[in-house]
């Protein structure tokens, strides 16, 4: 256990720098969008009450009350969330080939390591899923910031006031981002480490049969999407309406699993037996 801890601790260390210029970007791309969005509603308020053409009451019946949710729908707010999102996906696929291609094929000394070899499998998923979980809380911690910004900066007789939880569930095209129930997060980031592993699996399997090795990386990863959502697709096709709501649920969590089990089983048996230097 201490040797894959410390496989985690070096993973996370090799990114750091990295992930603290994605923090320092949404942090103040964030809080400038806060500036820009309040200011630039407030200048329209001022132009159009001020000079006479229009009431306070005209103009909130025509342009309507702001609310944090127009912050966050701004290129300001989601757009770090994308860079983070995109950065992490692309680091999915560099946390293995730079070990590969990098400098003295540095994979050779993680594998030849007084551990299990699956640890290193293990440490890489857990630091993706760190490193995703740390994203998220900064979030969290940076829209009740963020609100209250917002409120100091639009006067009430303008605003609508949300909750956090309303605001994140505003948040559509990011709402596996926020899960609004423990139940929630448990599927939506289970899911996640899910396609993590399959993914790390399918890399593996690249990388131990290199050319045909694409091939089948690519139909493992179709094989395990299918696996996944095979409940699904009976229930709308041959076994229509068949399952009811729960059983579809534990349906898929069984698959969900098997998929999980068959990844881990599959890595650690191409990084003991099959994998190439």
């Amino acid at each position: 256990m201490s040797r894959y801890l410390k496989l985690v601790n070096f993973e996370l260390n090799r990114f750091i720098k990295i992930y603290m210029v994605l923090i320092g970007i949404t942090i103040v791309s964030q809080i400038t969008g806060v500036f820009i969005s309040a200011r630039r509603y407030l200048s329209i308020a001022s132009e159009k009450t001020q000079g006479g053409s229009m009431s306070i009451d005209e103009f909130l019946n025509q342009y309507g009350f702001m609310s944090f949710a127009d912050v966050a729908r701004s290129l300001w707010f989601v757009g770090p969330i994308f860079l983070c999102v995109v950065s992490l996906l692309i680091y999915m696929f560099f946390i293995w080939y730079r070990d590969w291609f990098g400098k003295n094929t540095f994979i050779y000394r993680l594998l030849m390591l007084p551990t299990a070899r699956i640890n290193v499998f293990l440490a890489k998923a857990t630091t993706i899923f760190m490193l995703v979980l740390g994203l998220i809380a900064l979030q969290l911690v940076l829209i009740p910031i963020e609100n209250y910004l917002f409120q100091w900066m639009v006067p009430v007789d303008f605003r609508t006031d949300m909750p956090v939880q309303h605001i994140t569930s505003s948040l559509r095209n990011f709402y596996f981002m926020f899960p609004q129930s423990f139940t929630e997060f448990m599927i939506i980031y289970g899911i996640g480490l899910m396609a993590v592993c399959v993914v790390f699996t399918a890399i593996l399997i690249e990388r131990s049969y290199r050319w045909k090795g694409i091939i089948v990386g690519i139909l493992y990863g179709a094989a395990a999407l299918l696996l996944f959502f095979l409940p699904v697709i009976l229930q709308e096709t041959i076994l229509y309406q068949f399952f009811y709501p729960m059983e579809l649920f534990v349906l898929q969590l069984v698959t969900g699993i098997i998929v999980l089990t068959l990844s881990i089983v599959v890595s650690h048996f191409l990084l003991t037996k099959k994998i190439r230097i």
